[in-house]
């Protein structure tokens, strides 16, 4: 009897709650896009337009950095913690450059397919066959875009010691420093050695 008496209960909720909001006056929630509709491409917050525009990495390379292999960009920043010679810097910047150069284009592609996309909405919705095309056509250039950056990635590990990435991991925080403790039943100087400690 009890458990009819719960399950007409939690029936008549919906019902409930959409005579509450019916009107829009009680318990209405607001979107997490509202203020979204005044920028200037829906889908681009104006961060993501100056990051896009200067060759920024926009977070499309996480699966190389999140996955032990450095970016460029940030090797260069943290140079010294890691130990690059004059030629690792070098080489390291040249890559770091062309990926930027590189991602400035491939972002004017994505940033005006989006665009295109936009404005298809604004004028009103588009047919099947439009929506395809633009929305395809904007997910090629982000692809293309994330490749830039992802490729810089792969680029730069070659240059790399085991040691350095170690050491980059532990600076960007994604691992415990290796050379803080020497584990049990591990020789010290052995692990340090192999560690990369000095």
């Amino acid at each position: 009897m009890r458990i009819a008496h719960v399950a007409l209960l939690i029936m008549a909720l919906p019902t409930v709650a959409l005579s509450q909001t019916h009107d829009g006056s009680h318990g209405s929630t607001p979107s997490t896009y509202a203020g979204e509709e005044t920028r200037l491409i829906k889908s681009l917050s104006e961060q993501d337009l100056e990051e896009i525009a200067r060759g920024g990495g926009w977070g499309l390379a996480r699966a190389a950095e999140l996955n032990g292999v450095p970016g460029p960009t940030h090797l260069l920043e943290l140079a010294d913690q890691i130990g690059l010679s004059e030629q690792q810097r070098d080489d390291i910047e040249a890559i770091r450059a062309q990926m930027q150069a590189d991602a400035i284009t491939a972002g004017e592609r994505f940033v005006a397919a989006e665009q295109a996309l936009d404005a298809a909405f604004q004028n009103g919705a588009p047919g099947a066959e439009a929506l395809e095309r633009l929305v395809t056509e904007a997910g090629q250039a982000r692809a293309a875009l994330r490749l830039v950056h992802l490729n810089a990635h792969l680029l730069t590990l070659p240059l790399l010691t085991d040691a350095q990435v170690s050491q980059y991991a532990v600076l960007r925080g994604y691992s415990d420093d290796p050379c803080a403790s020497v584990p049990d039943g591990h020789d010290p100087d052995m692990w340090r050695s192999h560690n990369g400690c000095n």
